[in-house]
């Protein structure tokens, strides 16, 4: 094809990038959908509780994952300071999923069990209480807003839909395990699981 065809009609042209883009993605995206490693859970992965997978909600919602990544690289750097590296199996029931590229904030891969209960409560009521030099906002009114035990059955049959295991049982008992329960006890509940079914051996 004569080359000056293409370079002077950018119509073509685009066309032409489009191809390319897309065969390279297609090249780079379709064997990971039919890899083990990248499809099926890890070891001891279950969905969320209702309380985690609100928490999870919460933690959206308060823009967290804006500041925070939840992908370890696999790089001594990465792994020194913050424990084994992600895999994919960790992250077959998220939707969607939070590993993010911006840590303002450090990432929170593996911060389950390693800090209390308190110290999360704490940390968010007032962050610079605990980490004189944070600058991370405070989230007081996580303290006293309620749960919406409505919701909680909802999104679990929805996330059924895509595939994440919940029975019957998980669905009809999700409102009644969260009721009358505060926005803050979800949200530690979602961070204290977050990457401990790896662990890290120094």
């Amino acid at each position: 094809m004569n080359h000056d065809l293409v370079e002077k009609n950018i119509g073509l042209m685009i066309i032409f990038i489009i191809i390319a883009i897309s065969f390279g993605a297609l090249v780079e995206l379709v064997p990971l959908a039919f890899q083990k490693e990248t499809t099926e859970p890890i070891k001891g992965l279950k969905p969320l509780n209702a309380m985690q997978l609100t928490g999870r909600d919460i933690y959206i919602r308060e823009g967290c994952h804006v500041c925070h990544s939840q992908m370890i690289r696999p790089m001594r750097s990465e792994t020194e300071r913050y424990g084994h590296y992600s895999v994919a199996g960790e992250s077959v029931y998220e939707h969607p999923f939070l590993w993010g590229s911006k840590r303002t904030g450090p990432d929170l891969a593996r911060v389950g069990e390693r800090y209390s209960d308190e110290w999360h409560r704490a940390h968010l009521y007032d962050p610079r209480a605990v980490v004189p030099e944070s600058i991370m906002p405070a989230y007081p009114w996580l303290f006293n807003n309620e749960i919406d035990a409505s919701m909680v059955g909802k999104k679990m049959a929805a996330l059924r839909k895509v595939g994440v295991p919940y029975t019957d049982a998980d669905i009809a008992n999700a409102a009644e395990s969260v009721q009358g329960k505060k926005e803050i006890d979800a949200m530690v509940a979602y961070l204290q699981q977050l990457g401990t079914l790896i662990k890290y051996k120094r």
